[in-house]
């Protein structure tokens, strides 16, 4: 998820129970490499291992060079993005427009396996679109590239994210392929979790935007698979202490400038469930200064928590 899953955000749902966080994709253009918006992607320093570098590309040489420099600059596994729906990434050929093109995709996982000796995962969806799924043949070709796991949105590039994700197409995969298969697509909580692994025999769940505001989605799914029962939700009081420490990571990852604008959409997501959050959120978003930020977001959860507690 570019824009997204940077450092402070992937540190934040290891601590809270995912089980690995990958980075946010990285172009496999090495003129970009030394840009700062690259370097900040790719950057896992003390990171929770694994550490987990996505890359995206539509020539073959281009991406076993990214992978090799990524994995001299720290990376312990390389995945590659051929899932990825957005026109701009797909325009250059690249994300799951490729899996138009599957000469081309057996080129590109057998170039990057070739380059590396960590171990290279690959995402994508179920196809470019309904007339055309072929998550099959591209499981095929993965798995006969080297590539050690494998992780499927439950869509094909047209769809986007409209309608509902494909489980039954993830299960013909996974009783294909005997390298481990990540489901993903609408999963949203424990239970769905549950639903999902017992649907497709997926070996892992993976989540993108149900982590969006909150990252703790990933320790109740962890405790529900293992248990059963729900963890009580966390307090508003909880809440507060995970968002700010969550912006005091981002300043001191971006700077104020960057930072204050990055965090504005992280506000907005762990404020939408909270009474008065709509008008919360247009204040806070018209302010320039970590100050600022820092103090509006904790005026307005530190109020909440005093309801909660009130009607406790």
């Amino acid at each position: 998820m570019a824009g997204v899953t940077d450092r402070p955000f992937r540190q934040l749902c290891k601590e809270l129970g995912a089980g690995m966080a990958v980075s946010e994709m990285v172009s496999s253009n090495s003129l970009l490499w030394g840009s700062k918006k690259t370097q900040r992607r790719a950057d896992h320093s003390g990171e929770t291992e694994p550490k987990s570098v996505q890359i995206a590309g539509a020539e073959a040489a281009m991406m076993a060079e990214a992978a090799q420099h990524n994995a001299d600059n720290g990376a312990q596994i390389i995945d590659i993005n051929m899932g990825c729906p957005a026109k701009k990434v797909c325009n250059v050929m690249a994300g799951s427009a490729l899996l138009q093109h599957e000469k081309l995709v057996a080129d590109i996982l057998e170039a990057v396996v070739e380059a590396v000796d960590i171990p290279v995962t690959l995402k994508i969806r179920t196809g470019w679109d309904r007339d055309h799924r072929n998550a099959l043949n591209i499981a095929r070709i993965a798995v006969e590239s080297g590539i050690q796991a494998l992780a499927i949105h439950g869509r094909t590039r047209a769809c986007a994210y409209k309608g509902e994700a494909e489980y039954d197409t993830i299960r013909a995969v996974k009783e294909s392929i005997s390298i481990p298969v990540i489901a993903n697509g609408d999963i949203t909580t424990p239970e769905k979790a549950r639903q999902v692994l017992d649907l497709t025999g997926a070996d892992a769940v993976m989540i993108g935007r149900a982590a969006q505001g909150r990252p703790w989605i990933f320790r109740e799914i962890e405790h529900f698979l293992a248990t059963g029962t729900h963890l009580a939700a966390p307090s508003v009081s909880e809440i507060r202490d995970i968002l700010l420490g969550h912006l005091h990571n981002l300043y001191s990852f971006y700077g104020e400038y960057t930072g204050v604008r990055v965090a504005r959409k992280h506000i907005s997501w762990y404020s939408k469930r909270q009474a008065g959050g709509a008008r919360f959120r247009n204040a806070v978003n018209r302010v320039e200064t970590i100050e600022q930020q820092l103090a509006m977001t904790h005026e307005f959860f530190e109020h909440l928590a005093q309801v909660e507690e009130l009607a406790a």
